[in-house]
């Protein structure tokens, strides 16, 4: 690493700089074949256990490739041409289009839940179904979803309302739509939570981590989330599983909802999973939550119309038209000399 001094309005800075080195050829030929066996054996004796070992190949398993494109064509259906990569829907002609875009992410959808239902055999070790009885259940979760995407795009609607109402530097729709990433995280978590109620496996999960990887805001798809849903900015936002979220609710970047106790166990003493893990709060209606806000626990529930300040911690339930805030920090001014602010670096 290199040192180099920099001299701006007369301050010292100091900047270290990457020194640029050749990249030598390796000399001598590949490593000692004794420990190259020995890391072979090593590898091959952890995969017997079958841990993290998919033995079907690429075709017998949801691929995350796949997956991001389903997302794509399904974003696509609930708001035609505003996502790159696939073709205009023209009014003129719409109902041709539309019947043939609609096939495409039946013939998507279809092929990806088979793999999911298929795999989830494998994984729980049971028996395949009848294959006439396997594709009627896949038709009938294909038909189950296609059916609900007028209600997804009724919800999406809204949601786009709500950030063009609580937003004022969106001029209009169109924008909020092409560039606002809660739209995308949203809209997927709202097709994802259809999968979820469904009981599909893998893809809902699948779906929202791809959203999530793309917008860093995270729903998980079993979240139960209202109309006119806003999220500004949404950067670290994190939506638990068993959360339920009102209409007209407004989160703010690195909001958590979470969980307070998520290891809670049964009269067993098995990990409860899943919706009957009730482990997340829930929020009623007209709630807002400022920047990096903590709501933790499936017992707390924030009451409508109440405001949530920015980085308070809440464990336990809020009263309807309540204010949480957190007491204002103590902040040291320190006055600096005349001179300037010194030397610094970097």
């Amino acid at each position: 690493m290199q040192t180099r001094i920099l001299l701006l309005s007369g301050c010292r800075c100091i900047a270290l700089v990457p020194a640029k080195r050749k990249i030598i050829p390796r000399q001598g030929g590949y490593m000692d074949t004794n420990k190259f066996r020995t890391i072979v054996q090593g590898l091959a004796e952890s995969y017997r256990s079958g841990f993290g070992v998919n033995d079907s190949g690429l075709s017998g398993i949801p691929d995350r490739a796949s997956i991001a494109k389903l997302c794509d064509l399904m974003l696509h259906v609930v708001f035609p041409g505003f996502f790159a990569g696939q073709q205009q829907l023209q009014v003129q002609v719409h109902w041709v289009a539309l019947r043939r875009l609609i096939a495409d992410l039946e013939d998507d959808l279809h092929r990806q839940l088979q793999r999911a239902y298929r795999f989830q055999e494998r994984c729980q070790g049971v028996s395949e179904k009848d294959e006439k009885d396997f594709l009627e259940c896949i038709d009938a979760v294909t038909t189950s979803f296609l059916q609900s995407l007028p209600e997804v795009r009724r919800l999406l609607e809204s949601d786009v309302q709500a950030a063009y109402e609580n937003d004022p530097s969106a001029p209009g729709a169109e924008e909020i739509i092409v560039s606002y990433p809660c739209i995308e995280a949203i809209a997927v978590q709202r097709l994802a939570h259809r999968l979820y109620q469904l009981e599909v496996p893998f893809l809902p999960r699948m779906m929202t981590e791809v959203a999530h990887s793309r917008t860093g805001i995270d729903i998980h798809p079993g979240a139960t989330i209202g109309d006119h849903f806003f999220i500004d900015h949404g950067t670290g936002v994190v939506i638990g599983e068993t959360t339920t979220i009102g209409s007209h609710v407004v989160l703010y970047h690195g909001v958590t909802l979470g969980a307070f106790n998520p290891l809670s166990r049964n009269e067993e003493g098995m990990l409860e999973r899943g919706q009957a893990n009730k482990r997340h709060p829930d929020l009623e209606d007209h709630v807002t939550v400022y920047p990096g806000a903590t709501i933790l626990g499936g017992r707390t529930r924030i009451g409508h119309h109440c405001i949530i300040g920015g980085n308070a911690w809440v464990t336990r339930s809020v009263a309807p038209w309540s204010t949480v805030t957190m007491a204002d920090p103590d902040l040291t001014i320190r006055q600096n000399s005349k001179q300037g602010p010194g030397d610094f670096a970097i």
